[in-house]
């Protein structure tokens, strides 16, 4: 039986997340039938297309894009992506994010032997950057954030055992509605995709539905076409009007050849020259007295800013601008897009990629215990304030003791120390964790870790 086959049954199938998109047979061979393996060959293994450049956009095209993209045709709009991603600024927020989560610590889970191989240990070479490049990665969580949906496939490496992750542009895609399939339009033909069967991996990073409205194309191709259209005619501007008119001026009684005489060394003004006038004759120079260019600015900023919101989701982070005090709020926000996005790689590795090198390398029985990756993406702690939080705990603690002491009380710390992450022992050593965790709620004796008796604590309670 072939890996398809085998991934299409019961319960391989939905371990591998196949997802609704294959409702309906596909029309035409795919990927692993012999025609589309000998067309493959020939192009050395090429599946996508030459990319066309378009290197000037109004909004006329991007609203061509949008009614073009909601077919299901989506080349247009991956070729607005392509040209956004040549703007320094959004290039730049993209990078951070895409950049800074791929490369974060990887967390596996599962069966203990498959770990090991993928990760590289007890002797075998790591598998895991080898199946997945993070290179391709990069791309593909690239291309979720700008296109709401990315694609790629596993190709085979000759002379191993397992295949390599590769990328392929978005902008080859057609989602054909009547279906409720993806095809991928190739250099050997239209090929349909079923997400999760062996060669095919697709993440929609937006809403299974229309995933691309999802996509940063949809919401900042206008700030995008607005910025360029801004800085070409701020070009314009500024050689037009920003370097000021030279002016030859000349007594009115001078004859024709002393005229050409002033005009031509005015006119050969360099760097640093010197003009002796004499009475009647001066040089001046007329500028603009416009302010068009404050408009080019203000549209190029205000698309900046959008590029911040749109992808980083606020500014503060990336501009260092001041906002509210608490610069907390704006890593947690950080923190909550990054997440965001690692579960959305994750989930398409873990239910369409990891399974198939679990399924060929160790049987289908092993997917009952298969490995699941998670990339960390859990904040740095600041040391400075868990040490502040400590020391502030520790005098908190102390100074309750001290007013509790008239009433024969004390503050429990277990329940606290659980609370705020503070290990507790005892003097020998011996760790009080498990109590700390095991304590019930109400009142407890610190000191002989019994409850303090109802009777008690009504009386502490008068007396307070």
């Amino acid at each position: 039986m072939s890996i398809r086959s085998r991934l299409k049954a019961g319960l391989t199938a939905a371990l591998l997340g196949v997802s609704t998109y294959q409702s309906a047979p596909g029309y035409g061979p795919t990927l692993g039938d012999t025609t589309i393996e000998e067309a493959l060959d020939a192009t050395q293994g090429q599946l996508t297309p030459l990319p066309q450049t378009r290197l000037r956009w109004y909004i006329a095209d991007l609203e061509t894009a949008i009614h073009r993209a909601d077919d299901g045709n989506l080349q247009m709009a991956g070729e607005l992506w392509a040209a956004m991603k040549r703007d320094g600024t959004l290039s730049g927020i993209l990078s951070t994010l895409v950049s800074g989560l791929v490369h974060l610590p990887r967390r596996m889970s599962g069966r203990a032997d498959i770990v090991a191989e993928l990760e590289g240990r007890d002797g075998v070479t790591e598998r895991y950057d080898a199946m997945f490049p993070p290179s391709e990665l990069e791309k593909v969580v690239e291309d979720g954030i700008g296109m709401g949906v990315a694609v790629g496939y596993f190709a085979p490496v000759e002379g191993r055992s397992y295949p390599v992750f590769v990328r392929l542009d978005p902008r080859w895609l057609v989602y054909r509605w009547q279906e409720n399939r993806w095809y991928y339009t190739s250099v050997v033909g239209s090929l349909p995709i079923t997400p999760g069967d062996g060669p095919w991996l697709l993440w929609t990073f937006g809403a299974r539905t229309a995933p691309w409205q999802s996509g940063a194309w949809y919401s900042l191709g206008i700030a995008w076409v607005n910025k360029q259209h801004a800085m070409l005619h701020k070009s314009n501007w500024e050689s037009k009007l920003a370097n000021p008119a030279r002016v030859a001026v000349m007594p009115q009684g001078a004859n024709e050849a002393q005229k050409q005489s002033w005009f031509a060394k005015v006119m050969a003004w360099g760097a640093n020259s010197v003009f002796g006038a004499p009475p009647g004759y001066d040089v001046k120079l007329v500028e603009s007295n416009g302010r068009g260019y404050e408009s080019f600015d203000t549209t190029i900023e205000r698309s900046d800013r959008e590029f911040m919101i749109g992808i980083a989701g606020q500014v503060i982070t990336t501009t260092g601008g001041t906002g509210f005090s608490n610069m907390d709020l704006y890593r947690s926000i950080r923190a909550d897009l990054i997440q965001s996005t690692e579960r959305k790689l994750a989930y398409g590795i873990n239910t369409q990629g990891l399974p198939v090198y679990v399924l060929t390398h160790h049987g289908e029985d092993a997917l009952e215990q298969t490995v699941i990756v998670k990339y960390d993406t859990t904040p740095p702690k600041d040391l400075k304030a868990d040490a502040d939080a400590q020391a502030q705990l520790g005098n908190a603690i102390k100074s309750a003791n001290e007013a509790l002491a008239s009433y024969e009380l004390r503050v429990d710390v277990k329940p606290l120390a659980a609370r705020f992450g503070l290990p507790l022992e005892r003097l020998d050593g011996t760790s009080l964790a498990d109590e700390a965790s095991g304590d019930e709620e109400g009142g407890v004796d610190a000191q002989e870790n019994e409850p303090v008796a109802d009777e008690e604590l009504e009386l502490h309670s008068e007396a307070a």
